[in-house]
């Protein structure tokens, strides 16, 4: 069942918590930028159709990563992507994103997913939690 944009977005800006629906969806098209340059076939195409139309698409011609990153460089490179971000807000951004996704994407997909990922990014797919 695909998630309509505006629910998508209130989910992880609620998750983010974040003031502005912008944060939220520059965090989300980042993300999944991300993502799927690290997903591919069936699985890729599956989590695609739960989208929005519009994130589905930046999943589906995501950011090029020349290899697959661990979920430390993942969020490094987030950071990177993110106008402003540290390495603490990207972690924060990742899992507010990428919660939503897990969810959405309920548990047979998701360890499909987590399968054609580098280990540890099962974390990454948590809620995110405050710094110490």
């Amino acid at each position: 069942m695909r998630m309509n944009w505006d629910a998508f977005l209130a989910a992880v800006r609620e998750r983010g918590e974040y003031p502005a629906r912008e944060e939220a969806e520059r965090a989300a098209r980042v993300v999944l930028g991300l993502l799927g340059a690290h997903l591919v076939g069936d699985v890729r195409a599956e989590l695609a159709a739960r989208l929005p139309d519009t994130l589905a698409l930046v999943l589906l011609n995501p950011l090029q990563a020349h290899e697959p990153l661990s979920p430390e460089r993942f969020v490094r490179a987030t950071s990177a992507w993110i106008e402003g971000a540290s390495e603490r807000t990207a972690t924060w951004d990742v899992g507010a994103v990428l919660s939503v996704v897990s969810d959405l994407a309920g548990e047979e997909l998701m360890n499909r997913i987590l399968l054609q990922l580098p280990p540890g990014y099962d974390l990454l797919f948590g809620t995110p939690q405050r710094p110490g």
